[in-house]
């Protein structure tokens, strides 16, 4: 087997949580010498070059006119997610038409304008091996001349089946009662977007899409991160081309000093980290109440403020800004208030860190169930929880010290596993077999 110079083509969703689960295992395979390029939407521009990788930029839909190309990352999720938020006060079934469909449909619309120019760039790179962690299919990296990774960075409850939850519902997996009503919405909320974009994905040259799925499994590899001890494997038993990073945590992230006004703090109070992700902390009044709460308890709180971070005062007790190196941070805390995203989630774990989940949208609802039902975590009502449901969650959790003890030493056993280097590993080696084998 070749032990050349690989080229390795990232084509991750443009949100945080995707790019940044791409940026760490990049940055492995780029200290591994390969080369490494990042097709990325383009208000990316100029934010991965810095980090050592080769910049490819697509757009997801036509720029306007008035477009000076200095967008935030992001911007095209955050605004999205801006303009459905309220559609997150209401229940997940009733989500699926709200808000589960049309982030579905902006997905597709996204890679049908975009699928001209990932088919160039695939072109000029002329990679080795397509990683994408997406949740919709782009026929260019699967009809392309070499093998396609997929990455599942959400809860693996998108690895669907009939033992486990339905995706996206946060319903309880020992109560399946109300598992059928919710995945028959979900059909009749999905199909007829479902048979179209089917009919794009064959007329471009893919294979026809699993019946009700948006991407296809690769037959080379797929990669899931999520750790052992909170999977769904004993229920919904994965095949062979499945491998799990049991956590994914980046190393980019610059060095932190804990601000002296939140490492100094008075006996019995705790270290916490709040972050809703820059999607959910883009929500002003659900901040603010945050700010409210949080700000008359003994602790003290690190921000992540968001987009919208001038927008909102933190309260005296609390240090942040707009973006914080959250992997850096993680480990010097003693709670993590978080959405539910699964970068987050697996961060916590992987530093074995409790948590308190105030899911809003997409995995988060089945990330905070999971949490709450294994013991990792309370989950709230992200916008009916009452002060005092919160300040029985941060007493219970912050008091039990067995809970904490068994937190640390998972997290040992999680990061022991090294689920980066198994995941540039199986990038690298389905590169290397499909070369030799063509």
């Amino acid at each position: 087997m070749s032990d050349r110079r690989l080229t390795v083509l990232f084509w991750p969703e443009s949100a945080y949580g995707p790019t940044n689960q791409c940026i760490g295992l990049g940055k492995v395979l780029l200290d591994r010498g390969h080369r490494v390029v990042f097709a990325a939407e383009s208000s990316w521009k100029g934010r991965l070059a810095p980090l050592g990788f080769e910049e490819e930029l697509v757009d997801l839909a036509a720029p306007p006119e008035d477009a000076t190309g200095d967008e935030d990352a992001g911007a095209f999720w955050k605004e999205f997610i801006r303009e459905t938020a309220p559609e997150f006060r209401k229940p997940t079934i009733e989500q699926l038409s709200t808000f589960i469909q049309p982030t579905f449909q902006a997905l597709i619309d996204g890679a049908v304008y975009s699928e001209p120019r990932l088919r160039e760039i695939i072109e000029k790179v002329q990679p080795d091996v397509i990683v994408e962690d997406n949740v919709v299919c782009f026929p260019a990296t699967v009809t392309a001349d070499a093998p396609f990774v997929r990455i599942v960075s959400c809860n693996p409850l998108e690895m669907k089946g009939p033992g486990i939850a339905p995706t996206f519902s946060g319903y309880a997996q020992a109560d399946p009662s109300a598992w059928g009503d919710f995945r028959a919405e979900y059909e009749r909320t999905h199909r007829a977007m479902w048979e179209s974009f089917n009919e794009f994905v064959t007329a471009a040259g893919a294979p026809a899409l699993p019946d009700l799925e948006f991407i296809h499994s690769s037959e080379h590899a797929n990669l899931y991160v999520f750790p052992k001890e909170a999977d769904y494997t004993d229920e919904r038993p994965l095949d062979a081309t499945w491998t799990r990073m049991d956590s994914s945590v980046r190393t980019t992230d610059e060095a932190y000093e804990i601000p002296a006004e939140v490492a100094d703090r008075p006996d019995g109070s705790a270290l916490i980290y709040l972050s809703l992700g820059s999607l959910g902390s883009a929500d002003v009044d659900l901040m603010k109440r945050l700010m409210d709460v949080l700000g008359r308890t003994p602790h003290r709180y690190i921000v992540s403020k968001g987009p919208q971070h001038a927008d909102y005062e933190l309260a005296s007790n609390m240090v942040g800004a707009e973006f914080v190196p959250q992997t850096r941070i993680i480990p010097e805390v003693d709670l993590v208030i978080t959405h539910g995203g699964n970068n987050t989630t697996t961060e916590s774990l992987h530093f074995g860190k409790p948590m308190i989940l105030l899911p809003l949208f997409w995995d988060q609802y089945d990330n905070a169930q999971r949490m709450d039902e294994l013991g990792f975590g309370r989950r709230l009502a992200t916008y009916a929880f009452t002060d005092e449901e919160m300040l029985d969650a941060l007493d219970s959790l912050l008091g039990n010290a067995e809970l904490r003890e068994r937190m640390a030493s998972m997290g040992d056993h999680i990061r022991a596993r090294n689920g980066m280097q198994v995941g540039a590993d199986v990038i690298e080696r389905v590169a290397r077999e499909y070369a030799d084998g063509n």
